[in-house]
């Protein structure tokens, strides 16, 4: 699991770094950052698949959130067993912790 946490968080985070400081120019004066590149490659990206420039990144956004959230449904059905036992422990420590009701105070004996 730590593995596929890695190899999920990696990418996405170097990819939206770039995104970031190259969308708002600050290159450190390096050519990767710059947004005469960013323009580029969105540019090179829209031409081949067909579609505006701009339109790339939030396609990209929508496939990063459907991508994590069936990441998240694997994990969450790998390790069921696990967040059941969690889930009924939390629900019957809640149980525990619920305030008396009148019926059941008014059966204990007052000292």
């Amino acid at each position: 699991m730590r593995y596929l946490f890695w190899l999920w968080f990696l990418p996405l985070s170097v990819f939206w770094s770039w995104f970031g400081l190259s969308y708002n120019d600050v290159n450190f004066g390096l050519m990767f950052l710059s947004r005469d590149l960013h323009d580029l490659v969105f540019n090179i990206y829209g031409s081949l698949l067909g579609v505006d420039p701009a339109a790339i990144p939030i396609m990209f956004l929508k496939a990063c959130i459907f991508d994590s959230a069936l990441i998240f449904a694997i994990v969450a059905f790998r390790k069921r067993r696990q967040i059941r036992a969690w889930w009924e422990a939390r629900r019957q420590r809640d149980r525990d912790d619920a305030p008396m009701t009148q019926e059941v105070a008014a059966h204990i004996p007052a000292e």
